[in-house]
């Protein structure tokens, strides 16, 4: 593999980009970023504030003062709002559909691109999210957008958040899912869509090990 690259995943909520972004890095030796931890944590900020996430001046005025950090390690990623690690915090529905909500605000993209490309700029890293390889970090050596089934996904995010004590019946995750997919897909600012270079995995019927298999093999074929 060559010195420095980076890897972008894209994809839907609920695709596993982050399960199969950390065993690719775990299997490559390199690091992994999660982006959408970043936006979480400015959605947890502005939530903790009771702003309307709609309002994006509003929004902006909440966030504009916090500061968000993240630790890139062997273990993993940890996330920090003004100095409070909010790893966990960040994990739940009502964050997760803030974060595609802000998502759409000019100025917390700007700020959150800027600190995804500075850190791809010094470390081998695969990075996932939503739009990774189509507006953040558009020269990433090797792209991919990994789907599935909006059910399949659904029933995945259901069974996470079960683990994580979160109840919801499967009906109510996938209406969750469908909302943030046309959320993602509709927003005027850097909508989730595939890349044209991206190598497309639908992983509705294949297990994590078939997935890892397919990304491994695309990422030392382009990289050879």
């Amino acid at each position: 593999m060559q010195k420095h690259c980076v890897i972008a995943i894209d994809g839907p909520a609920g695709a596993g980009k982050t399960t199969m972004a950390k065993c690719l890095a775990d299997t490559l030796g390199i690091h992994i970023l999660d982006t959408g931890a970043l936006f979480r944590a400015l959605a947890l900020c502005a939530l903790r504030k009771g702003v309307d996430l709609k309002d994006h001046e509003a929004v902006k005025q909440a966030v504009e003062d916090a500061k968000v950090t993240i630790e890139v390690g062997e273990a993993g990623q940890k996330t920090f709002l003004n100095g409070e690690d909010v790893s966990k915090a960040i994990r739940t529905p009502e964050v997760g559909a803030g974060a595609s909500t802000i998502g759409a605000v000019g100025f917390v993209r700007e700020v959150l691109t800027k600190q995804v490309r500075r850190i791809a700029a010094e470390l081998s890293v695969v990075v996932d999210g939503r739009d990774v390889g189509t507006a953040m970090l558009p020269n990433a050596d090797v792209k991919f957008f990994l789907t599935a089934k909006p059910e399949e996904r659904a029933e995945r995010r259901r069974k996470e958040q079960e683990a994580k004590g979160l109840h919801e019946s499967f009906e109510q995750v996938l209406a969750g899912i469908q909302k943030r997919d046309y959320d993602d897909s509709h927003r005027a600012i850097a909508p989730l869509k595939q890349a044209e270079d991206a190598v497309v995995i639908d992983s509705t019927y294949d297990t994590p090990e078939d997935v890892l298999a397919k990304m491994v093999s695309v990422v030392e074929e382009k990289l050879q």
